[in-house]
Order: C-alpha cells, then sequence, then structure tokens
C-alpha cells in the first residue's frame, strides 16, 4: 500500500523543523506519542534533520494509526505558524513556508482547517480495515481497498461493486484459515452465512440470559441482511453486469453508505476472527 504523506510533505516538515532546536523537535514527536528510532543512522546532513529522520524511520507511513500520529505534528507546526501570521510576526519567509507546507497536504489528500489537519475524501472505515487486513495475507484483500479508495468518489458503480466483491473476498480469506474451502456456487449470502456460522456470530449462538441478548441477536441478524443489500445493490448498480445505455447510477453518497457498510462488516468479521483464534488464558 503506498504512503498517506508523502515524501515530498515529510521532507517539507522536516526543513521547517532546521530552524528549530532539537529539543523542540523531541517534545512535538514525544508529545504526538510518534516512534523513535534511535538505531537509525540518518543520511541527511545536520543533527536536526536527522534527528526527524530517526522518527520518520520508526512510522509506517501506509498505517493510519501512525500517519494519525505524524498529522498531530504537523497540525501543531501549522498552529504556532498561523499563530505568528495572526500577530503579524511572521516574515515573509515562514508565511510562503506555511503556504508550501498546507499545499502540499493537500496534494496528499489533506487539509488545514481550524487548527485541525482533516482528511479528504478519505473514508475511516476503508483506513481501519487496512490497518486490520495488515494481519492477514491476502493480496486481493489490499488491492480491492485500493480500488475502494480511487473509486468511491470518482466511480460510484466500481465503488459498489468492489464492495460486494470485499465481503466476499473477506468470507472466503476467513474461511480458508479454518481449512473450510468455499464452492464456486456458493454467493455471498452462502459465504456470509458460513462464516458467520463458523465465527459463531449467529442469533442461536447468544444464550437467553446475557446480558443484552435480544439486542445482540438483532445486531447479528443485521449481518446478512448487509452482505443481501450489497448483493441487490451491485446488481442494479455496480459493476459486473450489462446495464441499459440509459440506465442511471448512484449518486456518490450512495458508494460512500455501501463502501463503509462493507469495510465495517469486512473489520468486524477479521476482528472476531482474530479474537477466536487468541488462545484461551
Amino acid at each position: 500500500m503506498r504512503d498517506m504523506i508523502s515524501k515530498k510533505t515529510r521532507n517539507e516538515f522536516r526543513e521547517y523543523f532546521v530552524g528549530t532546536t532539537l529539543r523542540e523537535i523531541s517534545q512535538e514527536f514525544d508529545a504526538a506519542d510518534v516512534p523513535f528510532d534511535m538505531n537509525y543512522l540518518s543520511p541527511e546532513p545536520g543533527q536536526r534533520r536527522s534527528l526527524v529522520e530517526q522518527y520518520y524511520h520508526a512510522v509506517d507511513f501506509a498505517s493510519w494509526h501512525d500517519v494519525q500520529k505524524v498529522l498531530r505534528v504537523y497540525e501543531s507546526v501549522l498552529f504556532s505558524i498561523e499563530g505568528e501570521i495572526n500577530n503579524l510576526c511572521a516574515t515573509e519567509h515562514i508565511k510562503n513556508k506555511f503556504g508550501v507546507l498546507t499545499r502540499c497536504l493537500e496534494r496528499d489528500g489533506f487539509k488545514y482547517v481550524d487548527g485541525k489537519i482533516k482528511p479528504v475524501g478519505r473514508n475511516a472505515a476503508i483506513d481501519s480495515l487496512a490497518e486490520t487486513a495488515k494481519a492477514f495475507d491476502a493480496d486481493v484483500l489490499h488491492q480491492q481497498l485500493d480500488r475502494l479508495r480511487n473509486a468511491v468518489e470518482d466511480d460510484p458503480s466500481l465503488a459498489i461493486g468492489t464492495a460486494k466483491e470485499l465481503i466476499e473476498t473477506t468470507c472466503k480469506t476467513i474461511l480458508a484459515d479454518y481449512g473450510v474451502v468455499a464452492d464456486g456456487n456458493w454467493d455471498i449470502n452462502r459465504l456470509m452465512k458460513e462464516t458467520r456460522s463458523i465465527l459463531h456470530l449467529v442469533p442461536e449462538d447468544i444464550p437467553d440470559s446475557a446480558k443484552g441478548a435480544e439486542s445482540i441477536k438483532r445486531i447479528l441478524s443485521s449481518l446478512g441482511q448487509i452482505s443481501q443489500g450489497l448483493a441487490e445493490l451491485r446488481n442494479l448498480y455496480g459493476t459486473g453486469h450489462g446495464k441499459d445505455g440509459k440506465a442511471k447510477g448512484l449518486s456518490v453518497r450512495h458508494a460512500r453508505l455501501a463502501v463503509t457498510c462493507a469495510s465495517a462488516l469486512a473489520t468486524f468479521l477479521f476482528d472476531t476472527h482474530q479474537v477466536r483464534q487468541e488462545p484461551v488464558p
């Protein structure tokens, strides 16, 4: 998976820190809980650049969990510069630097607004699933996640079709870990049924005496309805079937809904699978 923060952006923020002190650099990164690799020998000249690179080297820039920490550092930097600009204390150099830093973030899909760096066009559910999926050796799954990121805003039909495929891949991956080979004729409903059964995610597995049993059973029953709904949407609007040349597709908001539901469901299934695999203490 590609880096969420580009090397260009990282370098521009690193160069900002060249004008600060080693202590300030450490304080900023440590306050955001950014990891630090003290054994990394940076090829960059200067102590300040090297220190920043030691923090960068310990970060997985394809991980939303790690990237959020770095973004908190960048927020602090921009907030500080913005304060100087508002107080008329900033030089032209620092004003230009602020412009460069914010434009770099925008190219990476982020926007600095009201003291916060916010993702633009990102889907938190996809990012969460990508984090969970790292534990599974499933190249097709990662390809589908990349396709969803690129399609949800620009190609709703492709996003809806891929959302359905994502659930199918998730189910097949989990079943394979249990030694179950999915039959080629199984549709998404059968795949979900088998997966829920093997993970004990059917209402019948919840004892009536359990706290909130009825609520839990209703939620578990809805899991199958999500996959069924995705399949129906894909048949009506998604890719994979020829459509009438005058047929109208769904909007971006519908694609976001389908992708968010599919990602949340897949994350829940993978999380449950991991819990079931953990040894009982």
